[in-house]
């Protein structure tokens, strides 16, 4: 039997890179499947999807205004064009089941596919999720969150616990140290402000190192950047007496993960599953320019339950950082207090169940 899956999701990597797992743990449970991915025309999607090797199919996408502007002359002219190109997409691939991983290139898709009587689902990455999801949410026949605080933004009896789906790699790529060249019996710090870089956390660790001298034979450190901070962060590094990994970006990051023992992050649903997945303690610095500040609610459930410490953004300096990070130097059952936490909230086959969840519903939907 051959089954079909249309895949939706983009805008950013945190909604991109959910359904590349997603789509690998079909694969392995179904190595004959075929899959298509749905995204935004020249988004981010159309260039790491094709990369990642599925088949890709753009659509004119918009997001929803937030204020009076001209966008919202493109949202009419757009959306309404995305959602008859989805129409003519699910037309001719035929699948058994759309799947949409957030961003509002979900709407047109996911809404076309229920008028073509399609069997859907969702995968929502956030604590709180977006108002995509969450008008989709009563259309769509099972919905995947992360965590139990979710399911409450959902009808109940359609809503599945299961955590963000991320690659199996990210749990299971052994001690790294001594590959990037780091001290084995070194505590290793991680600065990682996401592909983009975050600019709040880079100063903050830059300003963090001359109060972290008494510790330069006991920590080392590595830092993605991201681009435009590059050179400033790497001169600190280089006047510091730090031994210091330092990069715009990790393209392969379960490396960066599996040589960590303190990770300093923003609080993206997709960074906690991943961190959690490996089991790193954290310092969690929420972007405080989302929508819903949807990052704060994620920080705040993994502090609640003992896995993490949050700083806001507001609250960020080189000394509060600092001053942060020697408590946890000097307290080490405190912070393998809060690795086993972590440990204990991730969710590494998130991807697998989702994966055999749907495979289950497409062949009952099949039988029926």
């Amino acid at each position: 039997m051959e089954l079909r899956v249309v895949i939706s999701g983009g805008g950013t990597g945190g909604h991109i890179y959910p359904g590349i797992a997603l789509a690998k743990a079909l694969l392995q449970l179904k190595p004959e499947m075929k899959i298509l991915f749905i995204g935004g025309k020249g988004q981010r999607e159309s260039r790491i999807i094709p990369d990642s090797g599925f088949d890709f199919a753009p659509i004119l996408v918009q997001g929803l205004p937030r204020k009076l502007s001209l966008k919202w002359i493109k949202f009419f002219i757009k959306v309404p064009a995305g959602f008859f190109k989805s129409l003519v997409i699910l037309s001719r691939f035929k699948p058994d089941v759309v799947i949409g991983t957030g961003g509002y290139v979900c709407g047109p898709v996911i809404l076309a596919a229920w008028i073509l009587r399609k069997l859907t689902a969702i995968q929502e990455q956030n604590t709180v999720p977006g108002i995509t999801n969450r008008i989709l949410g009563r259309l769509v026949g099972e919905i995947y969150v992360p965590f139990e605080e979710a399911v409450k933004f959902f009808p109940q009896e359609k809503t599945r616990i299961t955590g963000n789906p991320v690659r199996s790699e990210i749990a299971t790529t052994p001690d790294s140290r001594e590959k990037l060249g780091l001290d084995k019996n070194k505590l290793t710090i991680s600065f990682l402000g996401g592909s983009q870089g975050a600019r709040s956390i880079n100063v903050a660790a830059i300003d963090a190192l001359k109060l972290l001298s008494e510790f330069t034979s006991e920590i080392q450190i590595i830092h993605q950047t991201g681009e435009s901070d590059f050179s400033m962060v790497k001169e600190a590094y280089d006047k510091s007496p730090f031994k210091a990994i330092v990069q715009p970006f990790y393209p392969k990051i379960e490396e960066v993960y599996a040589a960590t023992d303190l990770a300093v992050c923003r609080s993206g649903a997709m960074t906690l599953a991943e961190i959690t997945a490996r089991g790193l303690p954290a310092i969690l610095v929420p972007y405080p320019y989302a929508a819903s500040d949807e990052q704060t609610f994620n920080a705040k459930a993994l502090e609640n339950k003992g896995a993490a410490i949050m700083i806001k953004d507001s609250k960020l300096t080189g000394e509060f950082l600092a001053n942060t990070i020697t408590s946890l130097i000097k307290d080490k059952n405190r912070l393998s207090n809060m690795a086993n936490k972590s440990k204990s909230l991730g969710k590494p086959d998130a991807a697998q169940e989702i994966a055999q969840s749907v495979i289950s519903l497409m062949i009952d939907q099949i039988n029926s």
